[in-house]
């Protein structure tokens, strides 16, 4: 089971980016999934998650609600996270997790994922 983060950079306060989580070894279709960030020497905090199931669910933390967007394509069995009007303060390696949870639950606990990604850094430069 892998799950392969991608998509970040280094960019400047107020641009763009997304993130992108492309999972091979199991089918994202029935996990709920999150992203989490780290920045240096700060714990890992919770960023967005989306649940799985015919009507999808989606949470934020409040630092990023309304200027980050997570979504999911099964088919393509990859999760986002579209990221716009980046700030300084985004600056961390950016992790996407899976978790086995009920349909239409959503997750922001960390101990509550059981797969994890690589991470993926993201620069926001002033």
């Amino acid at each position: 089971v892998q799950l392969q983060a991608s998509g970040g950079g280094l960019v400047q306060a107020g641009d763009s980016l997304r993130l992108s989580c492309a999972a091979s070894g199991l089918s994202l279709s029935t996990y709920a999934m999150g992203w989490f960030r780290q920045a240096p020497g700060k714990e890992r905090e919770f960023v967005s998650a989306i649940s799985w199931g015919i009507v999808v669910r989606t949470d934020y933390a409040d630092s990023v609600k309304g200027r980050f967007t997570i979504s999911r394509d099964n088919t393509k069995n990859t999760v986002y996270l579209q990221m716009t009007t980046l700030r300084p303060d985004d600056t961390a390696v950016y992790y996407c997790a899976a978790g086995r949870a009920k349909w239409g639950t959503l997750i922001r606990g960390v101990e509550e994922y059981g797969y994890w990604g690589q991470g993926t850094q993201v620069t926001v430069s002033s």
